[in-house]
Parts: structure tokens; sequence; C-alpha cells
């Protein structure tokens, strides 16, 4: 049964290939999926959320690579990662460890061969523009024809005119030519049939809205960095990548997690990330959220960045609540741990989901929440892992000298966790500083 801070999973029918689209045939070379000796599969599951959903899975990965016995993240038996989480998991699945990943993205001490590089994912779309622009001329005639002769109304000429509009602001090709990079290093691969273990990574066809499982039967021919690619175009941003004769965007326009990939591959356990969460105001102070260095005493006056981030977290962890219910009757065999921020935690809210320049304080607090996720919950989470051969090192996890990075500048604790002794040290210091300022004075 799942055990969550916040329950999540999807209950719609397990996807299917095009008609369009013949099984593809492992090549005779593909290693044999493989399974850890003596112990049920286990998998794992990573949702998206931009550069600040990886940088936080980053994060969290390395607590729970630390603390759990018996678990290796390169060595799982299936992956599924969507959007963010499709960056994270393609790299697990080829061998690259939490740690190098925070090496190189985090500590900024990689090179070509980082995962995960900041520049590739602001090339303007050129191609999208220029193409774009071209049909112009031929739009603004037939528009103003047709509004001449009345046969189109001034709204939908202004609708028609829209198609010269680009689908993306950012070009993804630079994305996809340097995970192909990245994957063609000595002991990684490009090609999901060429893995020793199950990835799935998964995006949304534009024209039918239905699931694409890249990496399932049938789906498996396509390149891991194009499925990436594909899986992390999200509207707006990024074109969709065609594929074939297709269009895919942003996997997490179906579902948020999609766990149902491997619930239906005999998985017994099945560990899940999610790096969006809503952030509950009824808990924590909501001056303690942030717009740059203005604290913001109601979420509305934060005016439409707060309001709009809300809003999508909410309905991204709606569905994955619905999700997980639904896992939960669907396959009550199969156990689900779900790991993800603390509702209350201002910072992560209050953090830019497109910025990488505080990735190291970020990274390092979702780190420190994760463990303590884990003291938290050790006792449940030791229940349901001792069945799988999964241990937790006790000494490890009460260790408070633990960091991620070398260097990460704390960030303002939450109002919960400020200790009351630790505030009584505070007003003690304090009021001796404004003695010895009554003193000085009274001396003058």
């Amino acid at each position: 049964m799942p055990d969550t801070m916040s329950p999540s999973p999807d209950t719609s029918p397990r996807p299917r290939a095009s008609r369009a689209r013949a099984p593809s045939r492992a090549p005779a070379h593909a290693p044999a999926r493989t399974r850890r000796h003596g112990a049920r599969a286990v998998g794992l599951a990573l949702a998206g959320g931009g550069p600040l959903g990886a940088i936080w899975e980053i994060g969290a990965l390395c607590a729970l690579e630390e603390a759990l016995v018996g678990v290796d993240f390169t060595r799982m038996d299936g992956y599924v990662g969507i959007s963010a989480g499709g960056f994270i998991a393609s790299g697990l699945a080829n061998g690259m460890t939490p740690r190098q990943m925070c090496t190189a993205f985090i500590e900024n001490e990689g090179g070509d061969d980082d995962l995960i590089h900041p520049s590739i994912f602001v090339h303007p779309a050129w191609g999208e523009y220029a193409g774009r622009l071209k049909r112009l001329p031929g739009l603004v005639a037939q528009s103003a024809l047709r509004f001449a002769l009345g046969q189109a109304s001034g709204v939908e000429v202004v609708e028609r005119l829209g198609r010269v509009l680009p689908t993306g602001v950012f070009s993804n090709a630079p994305i996809e030519a340097h995970l192909r990079q990245v994957f063609s290093a000595p002991g990684r691969t490009d090609d999901f049939r060429e893995l020793p273990r199950r990835l799935v990574l998964v995006a949304t066809d534009l024209d039918t809205g239905a699931v694409a499982p890249f990496g399932m039967p049938g789906w498996d021919d396509v390149p891991i960095s194009r499925a990436v690619t594909a899986s992390a175009a999200l509207p707006g941003l990024y074109p969709p990548v065609r594929i074939g004769d297709r269009h895919y965007v942003d996997g997490a326009l179906k579902k948020t997690l999609h766990a149902r990939a491997l619930l239906d591959e005999e998985i017994g356990l099945l560990l899940c990330l999610n790096p969006l969460v809503p952030f509950d105001a009824t808990y924590a102070p909501t001056h303690s959220v942030r717009l740059g260095t203005d604290p913001i005493p109601r979420l509305v006056e934060g005016g439409l960045p707060l309001v709009a981030s809300q809003s999508f977290r909410s309905l991204i962890h709606s569905r994955l609540e619905l999700g997980m219910k639904g896992y939960g009757l669907s396959h009550p065999h199969v156990d689900i741990a779900l790991f993800e921020p603390d509702h209350r935690d201002p910072e992560m809210f209050g953090a830019n989901t497109f910025s990488y320049s505080a990735r190291r304080q970020l990274a390092e607090h979702a780190y420190q929440s994760t463990r303590k996720t884990l003291r938290t919950r050790r006792r449940a989470l030791h229940a349901m892992f001792e069945p799988h051969a999964i241990g937790i090192d006790d000494a490890v996890l009460d260790d408070p000298s633990r960091r991620l990075v070398t260097y990460a500048p704390r960030l303002a604790p939450a109002w919960h966790d400020v200790a009351p002794d630790r505030l009584g040290g505070a007003l003690r210091r304090l009021g001796g500083v404004l003695d010895e300022l009554e003193s000085s004075l009274a001396h003058a």
C-alpha cells in the first residue's frame, strides 16, 4: 500500500502504441533485463517540475542514496520519468549516480559531459520564428480579403493571424544534441533496447492527447535523447517534438507521475519523487514567501506569478493524489513510497521554477529536508522496506554534520523549524546588546 506524505497516481488505462507504429525488436546484443538477487523488483518514478524539480530531485536522491541500504539508484529494476524527471531517470539508467549529477550540475564542476547544463535550455527558436513569419504575408492578405467581403469577423481575423505565433520561445534542438552527446560516451547508450533495465519516458501526443510511453515495447526505437526532449517540451516554452509523423509535448500534461508504466511490470516496491506541491499557508505565515527581497503578506499580493504557481501546483498535485489512491486499489500488493517537499516550506514555493542561480542552496535544502522526512517516517518506512531487502542506515541518517555541497549559503529556516531554545537565546543576546547600548548612552 502507498506510504505518502501526500498521496498520488492515476487510474487511466495502460497506454498502447499507435497502430502506425510496429513493435520494435531488441537487437541481438541487447543485455538481458537484470534484477537484484533475492529481492522483489524495485522501481523509481520521477515527476517533472522544470529546473527547480531537477534540482530538488537530485538533492533528494542523494539523501536517499546515503540513507537507504540495499538501494543502488543506477541499478533499479525500472525507471519512469516525465519532463525534468526524464533527464534524471535517463541519467540514472545510464549509470550516472545522483552524486555525479550533483557534482556536475549543482556544484558546476563538470564539463561537456554534464547531464544537465543551463546553457542548453535558453537558445531562441530562430527556426520556428522564421517558419512562422514566412506565413504572415499570405495570412494577412487572406484575412483582409475575408474581412472585406464580410466572410470573417474581426475576432476571426485575429484568431487566424494567431497561426503565425511561434509554438515555443526556445529551441529544444540544443537539448537533444547535448543529451545525444552525453549518452554516446563509453558505457552509456542512447538506445532504450540496449539498456539492462526498463526506462520509460512519457510524453503526450499533441493531436490526440494520448500518452506516449517511450521505452515500452513498440515505443523503444526512438533515441533516448529525443524521447527526453519530447517529454520536456512544455508548450509555450518549447515547440512540439516531431517523431515519425506525430508531434509530442510535455508528458505532465496528461498525468503527474505515470507510475502505472512500472506497476504493470511486476514491481514490488516503487519509490516516487514529486518536487512540486502547493503551499499550505494555514501552517506557515505567507510573509515568509518572497518575491525577490520583498515579503508577501498574502499569496494574492504576489500577483499573477504566485497565484499561477499555486494554481498549477494544486492542479498537478490533485491528479497525483487521485493517482495514488488508484494505484492502491489496482495494485494493492505493491508498496509505494512518495517523497516530496513539505507543503509548509516557503523556500520551495518561493523559489523560481526556472531559476538556476540558487541551485546550491536549493539542492542542499532538498537534501536536508529529505533526511528530515526519513527520520520522521523512519518506523513506517523500515516496515515497508524490510520485505524488499532494504534497510535504513541510522548512523548516517542521524549524523548532523552531513552536507550535500561544499558550500551552500543557508536558506532561512521555515518558521516551524525554529526551536524555542534558539529563539530564547537570540532574545537574550538581543537584550544584552540593548543593555550595553543603554549604558553607553547614560555615560555619554
